[in-house]
């Protein structure tokens, strides 16, 4: 079943963790359905969230996506499953190959194939999560190995996805499939189908769900699309495989300009702007080609205005989400 969630993103790398409690307390007291951080090097995102649960703020959380080259999957496994123990309610964490120079960066050498180490890890981890011994023997990992038992709640292990591969792989070995930037057409053209042939070549009955993480800005008084998108998108938009995602989607971005590559988001609608009731016509796009979950990536606001005006901005825009159709609302945050 595909529902119609909507979430957001922590706009920061934490720094003090209790910045973060507005925003969990925000998905616990409104239509949004979980707090979503990305890979954080500052606080780390697994202590980062489970220090919500240690304030009294139980939500549903979510990580898009975790970089593989910064841990092993065992210890993504523990990591993961300590925060679902911690949280007590669903979480949700992906993980992504990140670019060839950040890779080489911590091990040394690129990927000589990311899809394929991306399902490698993810295979791995959650073989662990389902109380396998595992024995495994591949091109990045060797294990032996099986953790003890653990009760927690429910934990779903996605892969970040931009290209064809990469779905294909995240198809036959992830519960959920992250995306950021992916324009809606792209999703329904490109992504959903090869996350479709890849659950077919592995026998799953089911393809991954799909995790949408959407760049948006709200409009007010003395507001401009494109500062907001620069600075919401512009370290992708440096990035080659975001820039060679956004030209098989039809966009026309380089990866040495990427202002000029903001400008043509905001042209395209990639990057949403308006009120919320605009945005919420545009999350609507997504949900209507087969998303399960679009999640609002509203770093730019912060950047550039600060928490309370974007406290404020999700707050306007929950309300327009409890005003939604019966079968159109987000799923509330403090449900299990």
């Amino acid at each position: 079943m595909t529902h119609r969630r909507v979430s957001f993103v922590f706009p920061q790398q934490p720094s003090d963790p209790r910045a973060i409690l507005p925003y969990g307390e925000l998905v616990r007291d409104s239509p949004f359905h979980a707090l979503w951080v990305g890979q954080s090097l500052r606080i780390e995102s697994h202590p980062a969230l489970a220090y919500l649960a240690g304030a009294g703020c139980h939500v549903p959380v979510g990580i898009s996506v975790g970089l593989t080259a910064l841990r092993h999957p065992l210890d993504a496994a523990v990591q993961a499953r300590s925060l679902a123990a911690l949280a007590d309610r669903p979480v949700s964490v992906g993980y992504g190959a990140a670019d060839a120079d950040f890779v080489t960066s911590v091990t040394g050498r690129p990927y000589a194939k990311p899809a394929a180490a991306v399902e490698e890890y993810v295979t791995v981890m959650r073989a662990l999560l389902s109380g396998e011994r595992v024995r495994h023997k591949g091109a990045l990992f060797e294990l032996d190995s099986m953790l003890p038992p653990l009760e927690h709640a429910p934990l779903e292990i996605g892969a970040g996805v931009l290209r064809p591969a990469m779905a294909r792989a995240a198809g036959r070995a992830a519960e959920s499939a992250m995306t950021w930037l992916t324009p809606p057409e792209y999703l329904a053209g490109t992504v959903i189908p090869n996350l479709a042939v890849g659950a077919a070549q592995a026998g799953r009955d089911t393809p991954p769900r799909v995790v949408a993480m959407v760049p948006v800005g709200f409009s007010g008084p003395g507001r401009n699309p494109m500062l907001l998108a620069q600075n919401t998108v512009i370290n992708h938009l440096r990035k080659v495989h975001y820039t060679d995602m956004l030209r098989q989607a039809g966009l026309d971005v380089d990866r040495s300009d990427p202002v000029a590559g903001a400008r043509e988001l905001v042209d395209e609608g990639v990057f949403v702007y308006g009120k919320p009731g605009d945005v919420a016509a545009e999350i609507r796009r997504y949900h209507d080609v087969g998303v399960d979950e679009v999640v609002l990536n509203v770093t730019g606001i912060s950047n550039l205005y600060g928490d309370d005006a974007l406290i404020a901005d999700l707050r306007a825009m929950a309300e327009e989400l409890a005003e939604e159709p019966a079968g159109q609302q987000a799923g509330g945050g403090g449900a299990r």
